[in-house]
């Protein structure tokens, strides 16, 4: 019988039982998309947070329940915090991830470089403080590029702190730094006429970008906003003052190489290399002379740059599941005995 020449109330049970017939599809997707793990509503979302550190603001993202074991994320340059998102969205089930952003970075203070002295020795004090200031006894510190030179001075200062490291991308021995640095060395070694030329060998446009991309192929996996972002930051007022004072300082990191590969052999951390094969910025060389330095450290070189979160994340992150998830039983089975 023609819809139209059925009684009224016929014709609205059968809108409603399409309704309900529709409803319970849409309730049945979605209950598959999540058996499949298409929907998966985060229970830890990242906040965003500024503590007061030696009379600065510093900015910090933070991810995971407290009583989790921590890892504490010290990003690079010229990024900041925002390079560990992938991290904090992978990893906040299980650990407690607090990502701060140096002076000078990100959404922390930028004080004058007349009024504040731009060395990897104040990061790394700042950072100390950070950590006592947010209750952090104990943590697996992860170091990419200047988050390097910032962490082993800290574990320096304070061994009884680190359960293990992670270094992604960051150097400890001189030979892991490759051949562009010929412009930065001439800069130490005489700061006033080299300055013009530094700060286009690494503030640059192009500079900025080679830092992702590399010498990847497949540069289509990239995300372009990733370095004209960073490069709109280092074109803010006082950045290019900033970034010169700082990069004047990285000298005293390479004096410190071997200090810093003495206190490896002598501790033998847990320790984790992970590096990007196309990073244009370091040797690769490097991750093996971390290995000479703690013959059990775990080493992994992938199909990423020199800032491998870009295009690994998911890698990674599996990585540093199974590191930290190891370290901590470790550490469990040395107590017991």
């Amino acid at each position: 019988m023609p819809l139209f020449v059925l009684p009224l109330w016929i014709r609205h049970l059968q809108v409603c039982g399409m309704t309900l017939a529709v409803s319970v599809m849409l309730t049945q997707v979605r209950l598959q998309a999540q058996a499949h793990g298409k929907e998966h509503p985060m229970k830890y979302p990242t906040l965003y947070r500024t503590t007061q550190i030696d009379g600065l603001s510093i900015f910090y993202r933070e991810a995971g329940p407290k009583d989790a074991p921590t890892i504490l994320l010290l990003h690079g340059l010229p990024s900041s915090s925002r390079m560990f998102e992938p991290l904090l969205a992978r990893l906040s089930d299980r650990y407690h991830l607090v990502a701060p952003d140096y002076p000078g970075f990100g959404h922390s203070d930028w004080p004058d470089p007349k009024k504040f002295a731009y060395t990897f020795d104040r990061y790394a004090d700042i950072m100390n403080h950070f950590a006592e200031a947010l209750g952090l006894s104990h943590y697996t510190l992860y170091m990419q590029d200047y988050g390097g030179p910032v962490g082993f001075r800290m574990a320096l200062a304070h061994p009884e702190r680190i359960e293990a490291l992670v270094v992604q991308d960051a150097v400890a021995h001189n030979e892991g730094l490759g051949a562009n640095w010929k412009t930065r060395r001439a800069f130490w070694a005489d700061r006033a006429p080299n300055e013009s030329a530094l700060r286009t060998n690494l503030l640059s446009l192009a500079t900025t970008r080679t830092r992702h991309v590399g010498n990847d192929p497949n540069t289509e996996s990239y995300n372009p906003d990733l370095w004209t972002d960073e490069y709109y930051f280092l074109n803010q007022p006082g950045q290019a003052e900033i970034q010169s004072d700082l990069f004047y300082d990285y000298r005293t990191n390479v004096d410190a190489y071997p200090k810093w590969q003495a206190w490896m052999r002598e501790k033998q951390p847990r320790l984790l290399v992970i590096w990007g094969k196309y990073d244009l910025s370091f040797d690769l060389s490097e991750p093996e002379a971390y290995r000479r330095d703690v013959p059990k450290a775990e080493v992994h070189v992938l199909d990423a740059g020199h800032f491998a979160l870009d295009t690994a994340a998911d890698e990674i992150a599996a990585l540093v599941q199974d590191f930290v998830g190891s370290s901590r039983r470790d550490l469990a089975s040395r107590s017991a005995d």
